[in-house]
């Protein structure tokens, strides 16, 4: 079966349907290309997964996932978390950067979990950014990887495809999530944005993007492209 293309000449697309066309497109090739595009956040469980999410502010998952490693061996449940020595939590985080920061933040977010949700993380958008520091972005993340829920989330990579893409003029993380949620099928949502972090990781950099080595180049609204490789 021939390659279904998208054809530049024919105008960059101004309708929903012609740009849901095109994320049809671009979930399909992505996919071949990252068969598994799950996150790179290593975790057992949805506490593991939010208290990694937490970490991983300006930091990469490998660090992440190196202290992490550690980590979880002492910090089993939410009631660790809660009952964490300040000044000891924020050493054994600190590779992560702003570690007192987010060592306040897990504290705050273990006594919530304690004292509001039985230790357990929640499964609903409203009740997860109820928690200390938890936005929309974790939430989506803890939902999608830890529940199986359909979420969008928008991280700087998904929030630099997506205006290169053409598929949000938005800068704000928000509105580009709700125009996503308008264009790819409910069940594409975290597939969707697992892809475009993937691709933002592998391909799509964002100060040299390597455009001669991208599948989805002509789907691509971006007016700076490159033939690197």
């Amino acid at each position: 079966m021939a390659e279904k293309r998208f054809n530049p000449r024919a105008g960059k697309p101004k309708s929903a349907k012609e740009l849901g066309s095109r994320v049809e497109l671009i979930l399909e090739r992505l996919k071949e290309q990252y068969p598994d595009p799950g996150t790179a956040l290593s975790f057992k469980d949805p506490l593991q997964l939010l208290v990694a999410t937490v970490l991983s502010a300006q930091c990469t998952d490998e660090r992440v996932n190196q202290v992490t490693r550690k980590l979880f061996q002492s910090y089993k449940k939410a009631e660790d978390y809660a009952n964490a020595e300040l000044e000891r939590l924020e050493e054994e985080i600190r590779p992560t950067g702003y570690f007192r920061q987010k060592a306040r933040t897990l504290k705050a977010i273990g006594q919530n979990l304690v004292e509001r949700f039985g230790g357990k993380v929640p499964q609903t958008l409203e009740e997860l950014v109820s928690l200390p520091g938890v936005g929309r972005k974790t939430a989506n993340l803890v939902l999608s990887e830890a529940f199986g829920v359909p979420g969008i989330v928008v991280d700087t990579h998904v929030q630099r495809l997506a205006g290169r893409i053409g598929l949000s003029r938005q800068r704000d993380p928000v509105k580009i999530e709700f125009d996503l949620m308008e264009l790819a099928p409910r069940q594409e949502w975290s597939s969707l944005c697992s892809l475009l972090i993937w691709h933002g990781r592998r391909t799509c950099l964002a100060r040299k993007p390597r455009c001669g080595r991208c599948v989805i180049r002509d789907l691509c609204d971006y007016p700076e492209k490159t033939d690197a490789v």
